[in-house]
């Protein structure tokens, strides 16, 4: 097996606004064969952006604004309330506290986490499973949401979303789901 190799990029006067000069650091020996466990391992390290997940949930910086987030979720009966900082997702830290919300993507795709606004704002730039109409309406998804406010929220049926969104489209009326089709789309990934 060929080693792995790097890429070096020449530091001149001409780079230095595209690339800036890298700080010096000690030279950490990279792993030639993957299967050989003689071989020295590369040293790997968390970078400061990278953090376990839920810790940044649990324990919120104090320069992030942080809001009380409440969702009735409709389906189950209950009523969740949860502090959610300003830079992270309300479902990933939801379920950083051991809430249990709706979801399906993750990705802000589908409609499964689709919530209505009661009361507040959030940000969802990247909720691509919900139009510009619907986002209009109050509707959101929690996937991909980050709260601007104080948020009180309630689940939605995802069947019901989905038809407000594409009914217009079927003339025929609703589609009929093929669950199983999903259980083995969902098994793939």
């Amino acid at each position: 097996m060929k080693p792995l190799m790097e890429l070096t990029i020449p530091y001149n006067s001409a780079t230095t606004c595209l690339y800036p000069k890298p700080p010096l650091t000690p030279q950490i020996s990279t792993l030639h064969h993957p299967f050989n466990p003689s071989k020295q391992r590369r040293k790997t390290t968390t970078s400061q952006l990278q953090t376990p997940a839920g810790l940044t949930a649990s324990l919120p910086s104090p320069t992030i604004p942080s809001h009380k987030v409440t969702v009735h979720d409709r389906q189950r009966g209950v009523v969740h309330q949860f502090t959610v900082p300003e830079d992270q997702y309300i479902l990933h830290t939801a379920e950083a506290q051991d809430i249990s919300l709706p979801f399906a993507c993750r990705h802000g795709c589908c409609t499964s986490c689709a919530v209505r606004v009661k009361s507040g704002e959030l940000r969802q730039p990247e909720a691509l499973g919900i139009s510009s109409e619907l986002k209009a309406k109050g509707y959101a998804l929690l996937c991909v949401g980050f709260p601007s406010s104080d948020l009180e929220v309630e689940t939605q049926d995802e069947d019901e979303v989905y038809w407000l969104q594409f009914g217009r489209y079927f003339a025929r009326g609703p589609i009929d789901r093929d669950d199983y089709a999903l259980e083995l789309a969902m098994a793939d990934e």
